[in-house]
Parts: C-alpha cells; structure tokens; sequence
C-alpha cells in the first residue's frame, strides 16, 4: 500500500512538473504550434510580432497510441496458388492472421498497436532566425531513436540591421527537411504527430520525404505566398561516383540531378468568418539513382499490417516493421517523377472543407516509359463546442494508375468516418471507422479483390 502510495505522489508531482514545464515554454518566432494550435496553419504567417528575448529553446513532443480492430479479405480462395515453390508450400497470397486448410480468406487484427512518439526541438537563436530538430523515438518502420531531419529558418536579417524588404516579403529556409509540396502534409499524421490529421491515416499516395536543400519564400502582398526551392532529390547525402554508362538492367545512366520545388498559394480570412485558401506545388527530377516522394515515411501507417501477406516473396514471415506502409500505395517511380498537386481549403465558422487532385508521371530506371497516377481525395470536418473542441467528419479518397509490371489500371478506394474530442489543446481522442478496395488487381497478386474495414481508436498528444 505504500509502496503504491509513493507510485501515485511521484506520478502525481511528475505530472503536475510537466505541466508547468508545458505552461513556461519559451515563444518561438515565425512558428508553428505542435499542438491544436497549429491546426489549419500551413506555412508559418509573415505577420508575426513575437518579441525576441534572446536565446529560447523550446522542447516537444508527439505520443500517439491507437487501438485497432480491422477485417482484411481478398479473393484468392484456392490454398496451392501461386506457392512461393515447389518445395514451399507457404501461399504469398494469403494475407497476414488468415490461417490455410480452414476454408477461410479473412482474418481480423484487433489490439494494441505500438506507440509513435516524437521528440522536437526549436531553437530561437537570433531575432528572427530559428532552427528546428525533427526526432522520431518510436515508429513502426525503425522502433529506434531516428533524427528526422534539421533546418533552419530566417525571416529577419539582424546581421545586416533587419532591412523591411527582407522582414516583410522573404524568407529563407535551408538544411535537410520535408519539401514544400501541397498543402496535404500539414494535416498528415508523421509518427507520433497526429495531432493535426482529423483521421487516423494519410492518402494512399502519400507524398513525403525529407531532402537536403533550400526554399525561398516570397510574400508580395498580405494572403499570397510564392516559393521555389531547389533540393538534393535524396532523402540521405549522397556523394557516390555512378558510372557513365547504364548498369544492366537500367536502361540509362545513373545520374544526380536536383529536385526543382515550386508552390503558389493564396490564403484569405474575411470578417464574416469565412476563409479561403487555393494551393498549387510541382515537385520535379529528370533523373535521379532513388527517390523517394511516395516512398519516404519513416514511421509508418497507423492501419498495423491491414492487406499485407502473410509470407514475402522468399517464403518469410512477414513483420510489421518491414511491411509499414499498410493501406498506401507506393507507384515505384523512384527515377523521373513529375508531380503536381492542387489542393483547395474552406472553412467557415465550424464547417471546413479540405481537398486534393494529385497527378504523378515518371519511371524507375529499368523503365523505359512513363506511368502515371492520380488521386483525388475529399474531406468535409464540422467543429463545434468552446474552441471547437469536439469534430465530426468524412474523408474519401481514390486513386488510379497503372503500377510496374501491370498490364492494367488499378484503383485503391478508401472512405473514413472520424469523431474527435479535445479535452485540452495538447490532448486528442479519435475514433475513426475505415473501409477501403483494392480494385482491377490481377488474380496473381494478394491484393485481388481485397478489402479492409472496420475502427480504430487513437489516443495522442502534442505539445
């Protein structure tokens, strides 16, 4: 009992600790919020009056914990198809949790999931000019402690005396971060930060890398922003020597041109309430050895092994930190990509609506023809109460394109019911209900005729 006791009174004082911590947290410059705060922020405001009072570092963080209970199925119904050989018997067409000889194609993964949390730091270090540390301690895809990445923003020139043209109109942002492409990733889940996604996951597209390089951001007139940025097209350094001819079975050269960036958007609040906001990117490389746009979270799907196999092409068991992108789609075009991405905002009042057309063109390098994809997804989000603290809302999402190997079009459909409460501006409560199709998939593959539905509970925290 006093043992217990000493439990609760240190767990109390610990909490009470970390809360005052939360309440003395230094102001940051030309921000954005981890926690409620920062939802429906994009890039940070040029019009910011926050004092400069010297050196501030201000630490964050992300936790995330979710429940799920989710039904996966597809229509392989015959147990000998497709073995991995002749010598194994094991089908890597059946999906992970279906036990074979039990006349059975479904199986349904229910529990606790692992936790996701990050770790972030943000550093004012001159007026003006801050710097931030992007840390993953927990993820689905690497479980160990993982930097993100770092950079580091200016928005005034102290060092020259803090000219106005440069104060009001520009903004530099330098180092190895997450490009600036669509207005999609300031709402995305990465890891433990879930605070700012409505639903439990991403698009089934889901563009995200970070990449060493630099944007510079241009704001003419108050509502309008213009950035072009320019980046390594790698989401590690690179400093290989690829030879000039092609490697069999590449079809040309390895090269290591750049990724060109460019986004225009215009972001406008009226008095009645209303706000608008229209966003255009293109992310662009004409060839490079890896990229990884649609291919570089680190962290992972917050849907644990829904429509994976049971068994890898070799005849392994599969795990869930090899198979980490559960419900996405990755197109492989990791060579050329060109993509484009539009994405209108509107919210008025409590009501707020949230939508995206995506198109991405390219190739790998043993292709020697484009393929192109394109997703389009809607959501609609009603907030209410104090603060709009409580949310009801639906999502769709679809997306079509022909993947390697493919003779035909494929298309992926997902639709999500979602509910949330915030109990504090640092606390989120989700439930979200998820039904999605793979549709067109060949009868060789495990995703034919597949589908996955049912809900998934999550629990997060952002400060």
């Amino acid at each position: 009992m006093r043992t217990a006791l000493l439990k609760v009174t240190a767990g109390f004082i610990f909490v009470t600790l970390l809360t005052q911590a939360f309440a003395q947290q230094p102001s940051i410059q030309y921000f954005r919020s981890w926690d409620k705060n920062g939802i429906n922020v994009f890039e940070p405001s040029k019009q910011d009056d926050t004092p400069y009072n010297g050196l501030s570092v201000r630490i964050g963080g992300s936790f995330t914990q979710d429940y799920q209970s989710l039904t996966h199925s597809n229509g392989i119904t015959d147990i000998a198809y497709a073995p991995v050989s002749a010598t194994n018997p094991k089908n890597k067409n059946f999906l992970y949790g279906v036990i074979a000889n039990e006349d059975s194609t479904s199986a349904t993964l229910s529990g606790f999931n692992l936790a996701m949390a990050n770790l972030n730091f943000d550093f004012q270090i001159e007026d003006g000019i801050r710097v931030c540390l992007e840390n993953y301690m927990s993820s689905r895809h690497h479980s160990e402690f993982w930097v993100k990445g770092g950079y580091i923003q200016i928005d005034k020139l102290p060092m020259f005396g803090n000219p106005d043209w440069f104060t009001k109109y520009l903004r530099v942002k330098i180092g190895h971060f997450q490009p600036n492409f669509g207005d999609m990733q300031f709402r995305r889940t990465d890891g433990g930060n879930a605070i700012f996604n409505p639903f439990v996951e991403n698009y089934v597209l889901d563009a995200f890398s970070t990449e060493i390089g630099g944007e510079v951001y241009v704001f003419p007139v108050n509502g309008l922003m213009l950035m072009a940025g320019m980046t390594s097209g790698f989401i590690n350094g690179n400093v290989e020597n690829y030879p000039e001819d092609p490697v069999a079975p590449n079809k040309e050269a390895t090269k290591k041109n750049p990724s060109i960036v460019l986004k225009a958007a215009y972001d406008k609040s009226f008095e009645s309430g209303l706000r608008f906001r229209l966003s255009a990117s293109m992310y662009n490389n004409g060839s490079i050895q890896r990229n990884t746009m649609y291919a570089g979270d680190r962290t992972g799907s917050h849907y644990f092994l829904a429509m994976e196999p049971a068994f890898q092409s070799n005849g392994t068991a599969t795990a869930q930190g090899s198979q980490f992108t559960s419900g996405r789609f990755n197109p492989g075009l990791t060579n050329k990509i060109n993509a484009i991405m539009i994405n209108p905002f509107v919210k008025f009042k409590g009501l707020e609506f949230f939508g995206s057309y995506e198109i991405a063109k390219g190739k790998d390098y043993t292709e020697d023809a484009d393929r192109d994809f394109t997703q389009m997804s809607a959501e609609l989000i009603y907030r209410f109460f104090k603060n709009e603290q409580v949310y009801v809302g639906g999502r769709y999402v679809k997306m079509t394109g022909t993947p390697k190997g493919f003779a035909n079009e494929i298309s992926i459909n997902r639709l999500a019911i979602a509910a949330g409460w915030f109990p504090t501006k640092n606390l989120l409560l989700k439930l979200e209900y998820v039904q999605q199709a793979f549709e067109d998939f060949p009868i060789t593959d495990y995703r034919y005729e597949g589908e996955f539905n049912g809900f998934v509970v999550e629990a997060v925290v952002g400060f």
